[in-house]
C-alpha cells in the first residue's frame, strides 16, 4: 500500500495515451541516449530518445534504437551507418561519448509501421539530416482524422 493522502485528481489533468506520430519530418534533438543490452544478451544497443521540439506534436518523445554490438553483422552495419547519420546530422563527427550528440537540432524521419510482437501501430526513426538542409526541412503533417481533438 502507498499513502496517497492530500492527492486530489481534479486538481491534476489525466494522463493521456499517445498514439504514434504521423509519418513525416520533424525538427527533433537528441535528450537522451543509453546504452542497454538486448533481451537475449548476446548484444548491445544504443538507446536513442529524440523530441519532436515544434509545430503540433512539440515535445513529444520517439526512441532509435542502434544495435552497436551484436552477432549479426547486417545488424551492426545498418546501426553504424544510421549512427553516421546522426552524428553527420548534428556536426559531431567523432563523439567520445553519446551525450555530445544531446540538444542539438537535427530533422527526423519518422516512419510507422506494426508491431511484430503486438500487432500495434509504432514510430520507427528512419532518417537523420542536418536542420539546415533543403531535403532534410520538417513538413510537420496534418492531423489526420483519427487525430484526437485535444491534438489538433
Amino acid at each position: 500500500m502507498a499513502n496517497l493522502n492530500g492527492f486530489d485528481a481534479n486538481t491534476v489533468e489525466p494522463s493521456s495515451t499517445f498514439d504514434p506520430l504521423p509519418a513525416g519530418k520533424y525538427l527533433a534533438a537528441v535528450t537522451g541516449t543509453e546504452m542497454k543490452a538486448t533481451k537475449d544478451g548476446t548484444g548491445s544497443y544504443l538507446n536513442v530518445e529524440l523530441t519532436v521540439l515544434d509545430g503540433l506534436f512539440k515535445d513529444r518523445k520517439v526512441w532509435d534504437r542502434l544495435c552497436l554490438n551484436h552477432p549479426n553483422a547486417q545488424a551492426v552495419k545498418i546501426a553504424r551507418g544510421n549512427l553516421s547519420a546522426l552524428c553527420r546530422a548534428v556536426g559531431v563527427l567523432q563523439p567520445r561519448d553519446s551525450v555530445e550528440l544531446h540538444n542539438i537540432p537535427l530533422v527526423i524521419t519518422v516512419k510507422v509501421k506494426k508491431r511484430e510482437d503486438t500487432g500495434e501501430l509504432a514510430n520507427e526513426v528512419r532518417g537523420y539530416a542536418r536542420k539546415d538542409t533543403a531535403a532534410g526541412k520538417p513538413q510537420q503533417a496534418a492531423p489526420t482524422d483519427n487525430t484526437p481533438p485535444w491534438r489538433r
